[in-house]
């Protein structure tokens, strides 16, 4: 069975989807039509803007989920998925492939969510990291030993790759404590705040209010999610599950498990990079191939 996948924040890359503007009409048709949406130019951004540019929140988010969703749309009748996945953000690419959203719907709330997220990492100092070379549920019963500060594990993106996401000096103190353990890398990740926490939840509420505005239809496949690592096709569920994603961590490792138990036999990443791609070789032996531009 083939699998789309989809990624999330930190694949982007100046003049990210410029080439297929250029060459697909398609793809041209939907890029204005997301500068419309958004009521700027975040094509001109993608393109030819700054990398500094392409860091802000409101801006990467965005144009993550639009060159995902544009290049799948680009492979039309070619290539058809059976089941989609996506990291974090990749979620709602994801569910715009398997026609659950919209393209429209899923852009306006992928800009929501990035503002919202946004809001409330500027309420409290927060970060992340990466912890490489330690036992997952190690790392996570570490993480829950720094009673005095928020420290979680907020990405389980492969075995021996886990993600914590907690206030700043919560994150210093596990890094301490993991190094000690046994950790072969911490390293701190580029990112405005701790995603995938209980730094989130304000803007779960603010999320929460704009999907329940939203129409969701029937996929025609179903989406691994997030939270659950668990294939979904009931719109009330798939809801459910998008708005506890942000709070909650990213169970990657299980998400592919469970694919490949399901009949996934072949894994495309749909999207800038091809992050998962290497995530999906270290956790399964199995064929993984990227379409990037």
């Amino acid at each position: 069975m083939k699998a789309f996948v989809f990624p999330g924040q930190g694949a982007q890359f100046t003049g990210m989807g410029k080439s297929l503007y250029n060459k697909n009409k398609v793809a041209q048709g939907l890029f204005e039509r997301a500068n419309e949406i958004l009521g700027f130019r975040i094509s001109d951004i993608m393109f030819d803007g700054t990398e500094e540019e392409l860091k802000q929140t409101k801006v990467t988010q965005p144009a993550i989920f639009l060159h995902s969703t544009i290049l799948a749309a680009t492979l039309g009748n070619i290539c058809k998925p059976e089941m989609v996945a996506g990291h974090s953000l990749g979620e709602f690419s994801a569910l715009v492939a398997n026609k659950c959203l919209s393209f429209e719907d899923g852009l306006q709330l992928v800009y929501k969510r990035a503002i919202a997220m946004q809001k409330a990492c500027e309420l409290t100092p927060s970060s992340m990291a990466a912890v490489i070379g330690l036992d997952d549920e190690k790392v996570a019963d570490i993480s829950r030993r720094v009673t005095s500060e928020i420290v979680v594990a907020a990405n389980y993106n492969a075995p021996g790759q886990v993600v914590i996401s907690g206030s700043v000096k919560g994150i210093e103190e596990a890094s301490e404590i993991l190094k000690v353990s046994g950790a072969k890398r911490i390293l701190p990740l580029k990112v405005s705040g701790a995603f995938h926490s209980p730094f989130m939840e304000s803007a779960a509420i603010e999320l929460k209010e704009a999907i329940e505005k939203v129409n969701f239809f029937a996929p025609v496949c179903p989406v691994y999610q997030n939270y659950t690592a668990k294939p979904a096709m009931d719109t009330a569920l798939i809801k459910k599950n998008l708005i506890s994603q942000l709070t909650s961590p990213v169970l990657w490792t299980q998400t592919v498990q469970n694919m490949i138990a399901d009949g996934a036999t072949h894994f495309t990443e749909v999207g800038p990079g091809n992050v998962l791609q290497g995530l999906i070789r270290k956790i399964a032996n199995t064929e993984t191939v990227s379409i990037n531009e």
